[in-house]
């Protein structure tokens, strides 16, 4: 009702984020002083399906890549998709499944201080790896559930910042960048390129270069964990870690209190929730509460810096960087 303009927006997984990207290019531009991005989404239960039978499906060429490495199966596309990165992962570097299942263990561990968090529970990391088999090497307690949920950011120019007095509760995207599929992601023949690694590696080093940071000056960081297997490839692709170092990364402890970094304090997708349209977010109003230092009982100490990862397979990767303004 008061005629300015709005914009739908649909990327898959990285709808959130997108939108996100979109206002902070309207004021970086000079087209907008403030804009408000909005991201929900109300699911149909159970697992994802393709949704118009009519017409190829967006993922098919993704679908038809990893068939040329793997058989398919009656699992879910999504969970396949990521199952069979994971697997790729093991053999290539010896990888085992309770490392995958250690991420999981994390992420719930993290979602029970979170009260806007889907599911609250603690589980043992017996109890992941006991849990139904989905998609080897995925258990149901590493994949993200089905969600219904919202959330918003403001963005606004240091020029409104300044006007209106709202300097103390700024927070400053440092740098974001969008990077969509790249030719490895279809002709690597990986699992890995499939699921968008080559994507988020390259939206990453973008990102890095912009802010003039890297992982090492990050403090905590809120990544796609819409499977347990992609929280260990983005470790690599953020820079985290070496090729084929995800494994040793989680059992460090290096990714969460008290570690080098704590990823996913929210609890992630796995345990927040992934209401597809929220997700991107979500992520950002966990990272700005904080860097405002009111995440509560998941407050990370000394958070300077922080990282957000959001993915849309089909393909788009989002990466951003927040600082204090």
């Amino acid at each position: 009702l008061t005629g300015i303009p709005i914009s739908n927006v649909n990327n898959n997984c990285s709808t959130g984020s997108t939108a996100l990207f979109l206002g902070r290019q309207l004021i970086a531009g000079g087209l907008a002083d403030c804009v408000l991005a909005i991201g929900f989404e109300k699911m149909q239960k159970g697992s994802l399906t393709m949704a118009f039978g009519d017409r190829e499906p967006p993922l098919a060429r993704h679908l038809t890549a990893q068939a040329e490495l793997y058989e398919p199966t009656t699992a879910p596309y999504a969970a396949q998709l990521f199952g069979n990165a994971g697997r790729e992962h093991m053999t290539k570097y010896g990888t085992t499944a309770e490392q995958f299942a250690r991420i999981a263990e994390k992420n719930h561990r993290h979602s029970a201080n979170n009260p806007y968090a889907q599911f609250q529970d603690v589980y043992t990391l017996d109890q992941i790896l006991q849990s139904k088999m989905i998609s080897e090497p995925l258990t149901k307690l590493q994949c993200s559930p089905t969600s219904d949920g919202s959330a918003a950011a403001v963005l606004a120019s240091e020029r409104f910042v300044e006007e209106h007095g709202l300097g103390d509760r700024a927070i400053r995207i440092a740098a974001q960048h969008m990077v969509t599929d790249t030719p490895a992601t279809f002709e690597d023949r990986s699992a890995i390129s499939v699921v968008g690694a080559d994507m988020t590696r390259l939206a990453a080093r973008k990102a890095y270069d912009t802010a003039g940071l890297g992982p090492d000056d990050v403090q905590v960081i809120e990544l796609h964990d819409c499977f347990s297997t992609n929280e260990l490839l983005t470790y690599e692709a953020l820079g985290l870690c070496g090729e084929g170092e995800g494994g040793a990364l989680i059992d460090s402890g290096a990714t969460t209190y008290g570690g080098r970094w704590v990823v996913n304090p929210s609890g992630g997708l796995i345990s927040k929730g992934h209401p597809l349209g929220a997700t991107g977010l979500a992520q950002c109003t966990e990272l700005t509460w904080q860097l405002r230092g009111q995440a509560g009982p998941r407050q990370v100490d000394g958070v300077r810096a922080a990282l957000q990862h959001n993915i849309g397979l089909g393909g788009a990767a989002v990466v951003t960087l927040y600082t204090k303004a």
